[in-house]
């Protein structure tokens, strides 16, 4: 049965972020992800997962100005010093609240920029973290992500990130395969799953209705076969609740978990 971790920079918006917490555990996850923890001290972050017997399974690497429009570092030349201060800040977070993953956000591609030098830039900053992560026990994920929520992002297509791993080589650096943005770019989602999972390259799932990211049992996706077909494929990791809620004015995160219901064991 898949494992799901509640997304709290998505989910329980009602609450205060700290408090999101106590929220997802009530509701029966086990696990939870969000973008980024860097507004809060770590150690404030380690009591709620404690006191609510949570894990947590993936956060993001600093992505820049997240304000003024920047989507991640790794791809952009002359960032490089800032891009690795982040991710060893990253890394600290990961140590206190016990996370085994990093997603490292590629970027905006710059129009003018020439593309061999963004390639190059990508690869060894990815290089380069996957080697500080591994010190550290940790696996640094990519994400493609289509263009139509974050247009310009640099690294799009599940083929293109796994042949980065694949070229890269390291063991801990893996892709995270967001169902999401599978479909808006590619489609044919249980071929791919059926194509990557056993090659042991994918380091995290996540899910939302298509076309508007509201709750899986919403839209064109049958997540209920890609949940079956993830236990007849073996998948052991975790899959991240990545959607806005679609009447969290009428109730809540909580009102729309009844696709959940079934795969709550606890």
């Amino acid at each position: 049965m898949p494992r799901f971790a509640a997304n709290l920079s998505m989910l329980y918006n009602e609450y205060d972020f700290l408090d999101r917490f106590a929220a997802a555990a009530k509701d029966g996850f086990e696990a939870v992800e969000y973008l980024f923890p860097y507004d809060f001290a770590a150690k404030d972050i380690a009591q709620r997962l404690q006191e609510n017997g949570l894990q947590q399974v993936l956060f993001n690497a600093p992505p820049g100005d997240w304000n003024a429009g920047e989507r991640g570092m790794a791809c952009l030349p002359g960032r490089e010093a800032e891009f690795r201060e982040g991710f060893k800040r990253a890394l600290e977070y990961a140590k206190e609240l016990d996370c085994p993953r990093i997603h490292v956000m590629a970027g905006l591609a710059p129009s003018h920029a020439d593309p061999a030098v963004l390639r190059e830039t990508y690869l060894s900053n990815l290089s380069w973290a996957a080697s500080a992560a591994a010190s550290a026990g940790r696996d640094v994920l990519i994400e493609p992500i289509n263009t139509r929520d974050i247009p310009g992002f640099y690294l799009n297509r599940q083929d293109v990130a796994h042949a980065i791993v694949q070229e890269i080589g390291a063991p801990n650096l893996k892709v995270q395969m967001d169902l999401y943005h599978c479909q808006i770019v590619e489609g044919d989602l249980a071929m791919k799953l059926r194509q990557y999972l056993p090659t042991g390259n994918v380091g995290h799932l996540q899910i939302a209705g298509v076309p508007q990211r509201h709750e899986p049992d919403l839209g064109e996706i049958n997540h209920d076969y890609l949940f079956a077909l993830l236990d007849e494929l073996g998948y052991q990791g975790w899959v991240g609740c990545e959607y806005r809620p679609a009447n969290k004015e009428a109730g809540g995160t909580s009102v729309g978990l009844g696709w959940f219901k079934p795969y709550v064991s606890r």
